[in-house]
């Protein structure tokens, strides 16, 4: 749903309003071209061209399927990296009987402005246990392989010790590849797929609520912001040369420090963050992107996120050796729920509350205020 406000928009020093109106964005994709696509959570895609001017019509409206409500709603889009040729885009969304659906849907064969929403094919269907921790991301790789981050299935403290079970989805990196006409196929390299006691298309486990991760275009490294339980926050990085099947902690960890240790399975190794902070004001990461946009850029190279609780952003970057952050601004009112990258490597950031895409500018000015 698009809506229209006589509100000013504010202007941030660092962030630079590009389009409005779009009510809760949750995930803002590109496919391969100018245009953004932005998620609206209550069940339709929408275009925002070069300009930052919106599309009345929606690319894509399923909101007659979509539970919404909370942290469930329509959540996630990925363009297959052949989207040129095969018209083939994933989404991930929480429909009947509180499931996570991850389906295929095709861009119309007449407009490209449109998608064909009697084109749905249901790859993957999860009954949620509980109404939150839903995750909602999906992303190609650079492999060609599409992840797919799963929360532990919700409530609170992981009552089911979902994300340590190699038998549940939930908790979990999945690594699927979608090029098997209307099925799936578990890749050969996933590191648990000859074991019997593990899910085949599990790719790493112990996450809480990976709610938005990227990829490095540059590097290749996959970088996920987990959600935490109580008191921290956590950014870990898995690097390029990874054959999967790193633990992540949870529940055992939240993030570097114990949570329920007792539940820990023995010889299991765990890999910790690369960066935690703790709840005050902040409460729950929103995961970004590695810049990779002007190399003249100060911030090129530097990891984005934000807090949706306190409304700050940050960029996380080594300084000798060791990881340090930087806060970029703190935009009261937003509610940062999701990060984007444009074809060009260029960043933007949503505001869940305000219907605001804004576009980070990269040359430094201070901190937003």
């Amino acid at each position: 749903m698009l809506t229209t406000s006589c509100k000013k928009t504010k202007i941030y020093p660092n962030l630079i309003p590009f389009a409005t109106g779009i009510e809760q964005p949750v995930s803002i994709a590109n496919a391969g071209d100018s245009r953004l696509f932005v998620v609206g959570q209550l069940g339709s895609v929408y275009i925002v061209d070069s300009s930052g001017n919106v599309m009345d019509s929606p690319f894509l409206d399923i909101h007659e399927r979509v539970v919404y409500g909370g942290e469930r709603g329509l959540l996630g889009l990925a363009f297959h990296p052949n989207y040129r040729q095969n018209g083939y885009f994933f989404v991930n969304y929480i429909g009947e009987n509180d499931s996570t659906h991850i389906s295929r849907f095709s861009v119309s064969r007449d407009n490209p402005n449109h998608a064909d929403p009697s084109s749905e094919v249901k790859l993957l269907t999860l009954k949620q246990p509980f109404e939150n921790h839903n995750g909602g991301n999906l992303i190609f790789g650079p492999d060609g392989d599409l992840y797919i981050g799963l929360g532990d299935g919700g409530s609170a403290g992981d009552p089911g010790n979902r994300a340590q079970n190699l038998m549940e989805y939930f908790g979990k990196m999945l690594r699927i590849n979608v090029d098997s006409g209307n099925s799936y196929r578990i890749p050969a390299s996933n590191p648990f797929v000859h074991s019997l006691n593990a899910r085949g298309e599990i790719w790493a486990l112990g996450l809480r609520n990976p709610w938005r991760f990227s990829f490095d275009r540059l590097t290749g490294d996959l970088w996920i912001a987990d959600v935490g339980q109580n008191e921290i926050e956590e950014i870990d990085c898995q690097p390029a040369s990874s054959k999967g099947g790193e633990n992540y902690g949870w529940r055992i960890y939240e993030g570097n420090k114990s949570y329920k240790p007792e539940k820990a399975k023995e010889g299991s190794n765990f890999v910790f963050p690369v960066y935690t902070y703790p709840h005050g004001p902040e409460c729950s990461i929103t995961g970004g992107f590695v810049y990779r946009g002007s190399d003249k850029s100060p911030y090129y190279g530097h990891y984005f996120f934000a807090d949706y609780c306190s409304d700050k952003i940050w960029t996380l970057y080594k300084q000798n050796g060791v990881w340090a952050s930087e806060e970029f601004g703190h935009y009261d009112g937003n509610h940062f729920s999701t990060f984007g990258e444009d074809s060009k490597g260029r960043l933007y950031v949503a505001g869940l509350t305000t219907g605001t895409i804004y576009r980070i500018n990269d040359l430094p000015t201070g901190p937003g205020k």
